[in-house]
């Protein structure tokens, strides 16, 4: 099923338009600054109605692992290479065949998650010239956060934390906060199911976020530990900590229009999970290994009377996902009509691009908006704030680009709920110009809801995730018809209907 191509531009600016002609004409005189400035908003545009896109401009990487920009004028974009390399791409120009820096000599690239993991660059870089790198060290494998001065081709290692168990979970994201210091993700540890229970204590830095000031040296020290930071004073704890109860999160983000936190936290099996958290909230506990996703880990390092902190989404492995990638919020320029405001991520297995906005209640929109090659490692912006994805195998670079396609699909939904049962009534309508001969809608259950019978529909259900395919007898929906269909549910307290569906993979609009 296709969608309806619009010109994304095209209609963005008769949005505009539309409401300025109006104000003009009924009262040219007497627009108040309210209108004025709703006349320069239009409406979110709805999530289904996206649509990413990529455009490979670069190959020839060998595992590539992370990518940022400098804000130093030169429009370049940094890339990690697994075995210990940082590679330099330029619109103009392409990939640099000579690498920036090789630190391969140091870099244990052993195991398919070790390696130079992460990048950043401070906000000084067109002065003091220095990256922040995190890898697994030679000989163990310790996860190691150091700088590196490019004037100098000097390494300086500032901290480690020993990783030789398991070769897995070592995290590696550093990115420089709003408020100038570095935050640098490390794994759990490695192993199934969080085997030295690293993600609750407060004595390791593994299954933590790190909040440090490397602007400075506090010895014996190499770096400074901020004086706010929510365990400084705590006998017993690692003092750099600022987020603990973390599995693996591979990466996360910081939005530039309010300083929150984007976390992607990658699951044992059963759930990938999505954190946003407030600017400035330190001392969190994201729940690992007491909690994965929503749910209650089996086996896990839970104790009485701690708050955990919930992830505000979640998937399931069994939409084909296996690793979430935690992007960005889109605060660029040349769709900033489309997706200003949107968080985008992807799933490393799926190639699902994910797409979710706060609803403004507490909640959050959410849709599938398309698919990102396969295998994408990091998602990267510009300077300018414009997405760029790198995939592992084959090892290309990617500009991410967005339009807007009305969905062709609709799903109305209607509940009834009791006790602990409820029945759901769905309306599937086809928005779209042609016939759908052949479907499957397919959408997520609500955690603790399980399926009892169905009508109208051959449905299965894999963990929350339904597949619900046509019947014989309404297996054609001619444009502008209907089909209704439906499942009885038990459930454990929400009774709440599905939050997004897709229609042979098109993301449909949600009606009541």
């Amino acid at each position: 099923m296709r969608r309806r191509r619009r010109p994304a531009r095209l209609l963005s600016a008769l949005l505009l338009l539309v409401p300025a002609l109006l104000l003009a004409t009924l009262a040219p005189s007497a627009a108040s600054p309210a209108s004025a400035a709703s006349a320069a908003e239009p409406a979110p545009v709805p999530l289904p109605s996206l649509e990413a896109t990529t455009t490979q401009v670069a190959s020839g990487l060998r595992r590539p692992t992370a990518l940022v920009a400098p804000d130093d004028g030169t429009d370049r974009l940094f890339i990690t290479e697994k075995p210990g390399r940082v590679r330099v791409y330029h619109p103009d120009t392409g990939l640099a065949p000579a690498p920036l820096l090789d630190i391969t000599a140091s870099v244990d690239e052993s195991g398919n998650e070790r390696g130079l993991l992460g990048i950043a660059v401070p906000p000084d870089f067109a002065d003091s010239r220095a990256l922040y790198l995190a890898y697994t060290a030679l000989p163990d494998g310790a996860v190691t956060l150091a700088r590196y001065r490019l004037d100098e081709s000097r390494l300086e290692p500032l901290l480690s934390q020993p990783h030789a168990e398991y070769s897995n979970h070592n995290g590696g994201q550093l990115a420089f906060g709003p408020d100038g210091n570095l935050y640098w993700s490390i794994g759990d540890g490695g192993g199934s199911g969080d085997p030295f229970r690293s993600g609750q204590r407060l004595d390791t830095l593994l299954g933590k976020i790190m909040r440090i000031d490397v602007s400075r040296a506090c010895a014996p020290l190499a770096y400074c530990v901020p004086g706010d930071n929510p365990f400084v004073d705590t006998p017993g704890t690692r003092a750099e900590i600022w987020l603990y109860g973390l599995r693996n999160p591979w990466r996360f983000s910081f939005d530039g229009a309010d300083g929150s936190m984007w976390i992607g936290d990658v699951g044992q099996g059963r759930w990938e999970e999505i954190d946003h958290l407030p600017a400035g909230q330190g001392g969190l506990n994201l729940g690992w290994s007491c909690y994965e996703g929503l749910e209650r880990f089996e086996g896990g390092d839970c104790a009485s009377g701690v708050q955990y902190t919930e992830p505000v989404f979640t998937y399931s492995p069994y939409t084909g996902g296996c690793s979430v990638i935690g992007g960005h919020v889109y605060r660029g320029r040349e769709y900033a009509d489309l997706v200003g405001g949107v968080y985008i991520a992807t799933d490393y297995c799926s190639s699902t691009v994910w797409a979710l906005r706060p609803d403004g209640e507490g909640g959050y929109e959410q849709a599938e908006i398309g698919e990102m090659p396969t295998q994408v490692t990091s998602v990267g912006t510009t300077v300018d704030g414009e997405f760029y994805v790198v995939n592992d195998l084959p090892g290309g670079l990617h500009r991410v680009s967005f339009t807007r396609e009305e969905p062709v699909c609709r799903v109305d939904r209607s509940v009834t709920a009791w006790g602990t049962g409820s029945t759901v009534d769905l309306t599937v309508t086809n928005t779209g110009d042609t016939p759908v001969s052949g479907w499957t809608l397919a959408f997520p259950l609500p955690l603790g809801q399980t399926v009892v019978s169905d009508w109208n529909t051959e449905l299965t259900q894999g963990s929350n995730t339904i597949s619900a395919a046509n019947a014989p007898h309404n297996a054609t929906i001619a444009p502008a018809a209907s089909v209704t269909l439906g499942y009885l549910t038990e459930h454990t307290g929400d009774a709440s209907p599905p939050p997004r569906f897709t229609l042979n993979g098109d993301a449909c609009a949600v009606g009541r």
